[in-house]
């Protein structure tokens, strides 16, 4: 039997974590996965203040404890002084996965020149990818179109479950030697 896939969605935001205005990172999120992913799989969702510790612990309790094999992150990633979600992600990682940032923001600079002012990261942690993604709806969209495609490869190279997704929403790139036949 197959080990179910499980995503750690974290939104991130002072403001939302306060109830001052509704978050839209998690249901950017939650949408997108829904439509892209024909594998199934479960969440673990989170919403917490801009603050270093508190997004360390959270990254740390969704892959040690809750044994999230992905982990998404909305918000917190631009030059702003609370913005701390990249030195968090970093705290936490085994290893720094930088071609997931850069081309995060090349995707974004196809749509603001103010993209360029983004920190995202990409890194693993134990058997966990952690990428760190914009926080509005349309920019996670945007933004997951054009990395997830590299996405499940990574994970079976860290020992993740296997990923499948619906080609009409995002086509999975693997070598043909890592490609398994469709489970049914």
């Amino acid at each position: 039997m197959r080990e179910q896939l499980k995503i750690g969605l974290v939104s991130i935001s002072d403001r939302a974590s306060q109830g001052v205005y509704v978050d839209q990172g998690l249901p950017g999120l939650i949408d997108w996965l829904s439509a892209a992913l024909t594998t199934p799989w479960m969440r673990e969702t989170r919403l917490i203040p801009d603050e270093q510790p508190a997004i360390e612990a959270c990254l740390r309790e969704m892959v040690d404890q809750a044994g999230c094999h992905l982990v998404l992150t909305t918000g917190g990633t631009g030059p702003a002084p609370r913005d701390v979600t990249p030195e968090a992600t970093l705290a936490v990682a085994d290893k720094v996965m930088p071609g997931f940032g850069e081309q995060m923001r090349s995707i974004s600079l196809k749509y603001v020149p103010t993209a360029i002012l983004s920190r995202q990261v990409g890194v693993i942690r134990s058997r966990a990818l952690i990428l760190n993604l914009p926080g509005q709806p349309k920019a996670i969209k945007e933004t997951l179109d054009g990395i997830f495609p590299a996405v499940p490869y990574c994970l079976d190279l860290i020992g993740a479950p296997y990923i499948e997704t619906d080609p009409a929403v995002v086509k999975t790139f693997r070598p043909k030697s890592a490609i398994r036949p469709v489970q049914l």
